[in-house]
């Protein structure tokens, strides 16, 4: 299968300094523009001049009827042209009465490397300003904090301070759309005479669902014994605080670093592997009280060639591995929750989408299936190298995002415009 598509669209990348490697053709840009709607405004007074137009403030007076319920299903890219037709249509656009109805799309990727995340953003639009500043400027004093997860719509950050006592480390959660922020109180142990010891990249999860954005977890793996989990610690945004519970897990369970983990109908996911259960789903609920198992399906259940990962999209579970050795991606859905059956959604020689044909001289290690669409049947991949790519499941469908190396892969960024609640804010 040879790639297909565009870099421009939905999937599209725009290399600053490159030429784009397919583009399709559209409307030619010399065209004139239609003409942008004209702001309703309320009937002036006779002793108002036309001059003073400008100085209205119309958010003051939005109009709660029509308009709202139009420009609240306007593509956020339609919406961004409005910016440029006035300081009227400005204010409205950013009005938060219409921002919180857009529909909520991925916009991009925040970069991910063994290091961690990067205040760096890749912008799937392919033109304009991306939905986020990768400079996250609001951080203000927390600016040189140390981005760990972005999971949908939250980052996670590591904040590092010297004290008289050493070094203390706490967590912020932001929102990028909103510039909400929280900083985190110190974690308080059942037993506080014994120190926290853990790896913050391989045990610290944010847990943030779209489907009920007015609050988030995050849920710590406070002490580990020979990578075994026991003691975790989980926040709730709703309460501000931690609550510490014991693991209810199998002995042995070792949790997968990020950014292995969902956050789905209230409960963690965290892909884990360990004695008995080398590839397994192991979930808890929002208040540390329900702690299950869930075998992920047998085909991925070898750590020696796969190594699994998972996501949602559409509301369901989702898992894959891909299997180097025979150049193979398998992609799985959790079809039934409480009985724990997996259904294999797609199969592909994921060197297919790549334009590419097995050759027993190469290595094939460094391809990955980094993500899938929140609301697609559509799949990116990475050669490690120099291309990434989105796959279509249903079509076979091709679009090249990158063929110069700048982007290989991150996590996806899905804005979000509602805020969190909080006890006392």
């Amino acid at each position: 299968m040879q790639p297909g598509g565009s870099t421009g669209g939905e999937y599209g990348c725009k290399d600053q300094g490159h030429p784009p490697a397919t583009r399709h053709q559209g409307r030619d840009r010399d065209a004139p523009s239609p003409s942008p709607p004209p702001f309703p405004s309320p009937a002036l007074s006779s002793s108002e001049k036309p001059e003073d137009d400008e100085k209205q403030q119309p958010t003051a007076d939005l109009p709660e009827g029509p308009l709202v319920e139009i420009l609240s299903r306007v593509p956020y890219r339609s919406l961004c042209r409005f910016m440029c037709v006035s300081k009227p249509w400005l204010a409205l656009r950013s009005h938060p009465k219409i921002r919180e109805r857009w529909p909520h799309t991925l916009s991009g990727f925040f970069y991910l490397d063994s290091y961690g995340l990067h205040k760096q953003f890749h912008n799937l639009s392919g033109s304009g300003p991306p939905m986020v500043d990768p400079d996250l400027p609001f951080l203000g004093e927390n600016s040189d904090a140390i981005a760990v997860q972005c999971c949908s719509s939250l980052l996670l950050f590591q904040c590092y301070t010297m004290t008289s006592e050493g070094d203390r480390c706490d967590y912020l959660v932001c929102n990028p759309a909103t510039q909400q922020r929280e900083v985190l109180p110190p974690i308080v142990l059942s037993h506080q005479d014994d120190a926290p010891s853990f790896s913050l990249e391989s045990s610290v999860f944010l847990g943030f669902d779209m489907a009920a954005p007015s609050s988030f977890l995050v849920f710590v793996a406070t002490t580990w014994h020979f990578n075994k989990s026991k003691e975790v610690a989980i926040y709730s945004s709703e309460t501000r605080r931690w609550t510490c519970v014991q693991s209810e897990w199998d002995d042995g369970t070792m949790l997968v670093g990020n950014p292995g983990c969902v956050f789905l109908n209230g409960t963690m996911h965290f892909t884990a592997c360990g004695y008995g259960h080398c590839s397994s789903l192991v979930t808890v609920d929002a208040e540390g009280k329900v702690w299950r198992n869930i075998e992920i399906p047998g085909i991925m259940t070898d750590c020696d060639v796969f190594t699994p990962s998972i996501c949602h999209s559409q509301g369901r579970l989702y898992a894959w591995g891909l299997d180097h050795y025979d150049c193979q991606l398998y992609v799985w859905v959790l079809e039934d929750y409480d009985s724990g059956k997996w259904t294999l959604k797609h199969t592909v020689n994921f060197l297919e989408p790549f334009g590419r044909q097995y050759s027993k001289d190469e290595l094939y290690d460094s391809y990955e299936m980094f993500a899938i669409h929140p609301q697609r049947n559509v799949i990116f991949l990475t050669d490690g190298k120099e291309m990434t790519v989105s796959y279509d499941m249903d079509n076979q469908k091709v679009h090249i995002i990158c063929t110069f190396g700048e982007f290989l892969g991150g996590q996806p960024y899905t804005p979000c415009f509602a805020e969190w609640r909080s006890d006392g804010h």
